[in-house]
Formats: structure tokens, C-alpha cells, sequence
């Protein structure tokens, strides 16, 4: 990453270099861009239904699905090749959770990961394929104790992985609180808050949740209070709130170009996932090694 742990504040986080950003160990391996942003909003999908099962704080989720992403870019970075989809997700969480005030045991991280990459799944399900009537068969992610011991070195080795291929640089500033501070400072957010304050709230924590999921990584390219003073101007757009006339994001050090810039990227979110989800109908999205290499044959015979 571009900055080093003594340079960093408590509201800045590292950031890609444009080098980072232009290639990645994956498509040196020959997996396509496009393939390769399907696989990235795979794994955070898998990390934040991982962290609701495991009823960890969306704060907790979020930092995981953050150092997921910072995994895989650049050309020294992890390769969806080599280090699966299912194990950094794991081991991102895992982590995280770990240095947080709700660690969670390595079998209930398995125990989780398992069902949710299990065929009754509603995760692993084609959308077309679900019925809502379908029951999870519980012998399909039964973790045996020889399952659980294997499954468990290949965790703590994917952490291990994870953390010197991220240079141990753990810190994840979020900007939901920051958002929630400016928010107030603007006058919008009262102490007592009215239907549209609380709106307006919601609507900008959804626009960051939402961001996670972003195919420009947004928040390995954008410090916090930029992202925050966005998701402000796009939520206030969007339940129709009305901000101060002047430029108030310049208060906040946020120009023009990247406040547009980034709304441009937060407002094309929803659309880019609805097109992912619809690009997945019939199959689900590879999230093992062995799933990846045979979607990769599939495109090689589909392509002559």
C-alpha cells in the first residue's frame, strides 16, 4: 500500500498506488479484469453473510471486507489463482474480529463458512434455482473433526498470508462515524431527529455499506471523510435534503472533482450489482480453486 503505519492518522487509511490499481497478480495469471471484479464482490457478499451469521457489527464486516479487497490488488498481492475466494474471506474476518472486541473461534468461523458454501446454501444457490421451499441438508456442512482440523491450518495459513502480503498493516478507518459527525455538524441531524433526518442517516450509511461493494474500490482509493462527505451529498440528493447553498464540502478538505467523482461511483453501484447478480443466474460465482479452474475451462471452450 501507499502509506506506511507511522503515517497514517486515526481517520486515514493506506491507499492503492495507481500501480496497484493498474494490474494484480490475478490477471498476470490470466484471469480477465471482468472475472476478476465478479470474484471481488463474490468474496465481499461471502464476508458480510459470513459476519451477519457470526452476528458481528457491521463495523467488524466491513473492515474484514476492506482488507479483502487490499489482498488481491497490485502485482504482489494475492492471485484468486492461488488464494481462493472462500479462504481470504475466512481469514479476513477471522482477523479482524480477532484484534476486535468480539473474537470468534476458528470453529465457529469454519462452522459458518461451511454451510454458507454448502449447495443448499442460499449464497450458492443461481438465483433462477431458488424456491424458498428448499431446506439446508445439514450432512452437506457437517465439518468432521479431521475436516475441521485441515480446514483450520489452511485458515491460520491464509492469515498468515493475508498479513504480510497486506505489510501487517491491520488499521481500517470506516467513514460511517465520520459521516454521522459531519452529518450533525451541517445542522441535518438534530439531537432529536425528525423522519427526513433519519432518513437522510440511513440513506448515507447505506450509500457507504453499498460502496463496499464498489468495482472501483472506493475505499482503498479515497480516504474516509471523502467518502463520507459523498455519501452525504448523494443520500441528501436522494431523500431530498437540502444542504447548505455554499460549497460546505471544501470544510471538510473535499474538492469538487473528487466529491463528483465519487458520487459518480457510489450512484453506479446498485446498477453494477444488480448487473453482477443477473450475470449469475445459472451458476454461481466460483469461490474455490477448483470452482475458479472450471469456470476458467467453461470461458476456454465458450471462446474456441
Amino acid at each position: 500500500m501507499a502509506s506506511a503505519p507511522e503515517q497514517l492518522s486515526t481517520l486515514s487509511n493506506p491507499l492503492a498506488t495507481v500501480e496497484q490499481l493498474s494490474t494484480s497478480s490475478s490477471q498476470l495469471d490470466g484471469i480477465p479484469a471482468h472475472l476478476e471484479n465478479s470474484l471481488r464482490f463474490a468474496g465481499a457478499q461471502l464476508t458480510q453473510a459470513a459476519g451477519i451469521l457470526l452476528r458481528l457489527p457491521q463495523e467488524i464486516i466491513a473492515q474484514a471486507i476492506v482488507i479483502f479487497h487490499r489482498f488481491y490488488i497490485g502485482s504482489e498481492g494475492g492471485s484468486f489463482k492461488i488464494n481462493a475466494v472462500k479462504d481470504v474471506s475466512a481469514a479476513s474476518l477471522y482477523m479482524m474480529a480477532k484484534i476486535s472486541f468480539l473474537p470468534q473461534s476458528t470453529r465457529s468461523v469454519l462452522n459458518v463458512y461451511a454451510y454458507l458454501l454448502s449447495p443448499t446454501s442460499a449464497l450458492r444457490q443461481p438465483s433462477e434455482g431458488i424456491t424458498g421451499k428448499e431446506k439446508p441438508d445439514a450432512e452437506s456442512y457437517y465439518l468432521s473433526e479431521g475436516s475441521y482440523h485441515s480446514a483450520r491450518a489452511t485458515l491460520l495459513q491464509t492469515e498468515s498470508i493475508l498479513l504480510r502480503s497486506i505489510s501487517f498493516i491491520t488499521q481500517v478507518t470506516l467513514p460511517h462515524h465520520i459521516a454521522l459527525t459531519y452529518l450533525q455538524t451541517l445542522g441535518v441531524l438534530p439531537s432529536n431527529p425528525t423522519a427526513k433526518s433519519s432518513a437522510l442517516a440511513a440513506r448515507t450509511l447505506a450509500n457507504l455499506n453499498t460502496a463496499l461493494l464498489s468495482p472501483q474500490l472506493l475505499y482503498l482509493t479515497h480516504q474516509p471523510p471523502a467518502l463520507a462527505v459523498a455519501a452525504i451529498y448523494l443520500a441528501a440528493r436522494e431523500v431530498g435534503v437540502k444542504l447548505p447553498g455554499t460549497e460546505w464540502w471544501e470544510v471538510f478538505d473535499v474538492d469538487r472533482e473528487t466529491l463528483g467523482f465519487l458520487v459518480v461511483g457510489l450512484g453506479s453501484c446498485e446498477g453494477w450489482i444488480q448487473s453482477e447478480k443477473e450475470k449469475w443466474t445459472e451458476i454461481s460465482c466460483p469461490l474455490t480453486l477448483a470452482e475458479l479452474e472450471e469456470e476458467m475451462k467453461r470461458r476456454d471452450v465458450e471462446n474456441g
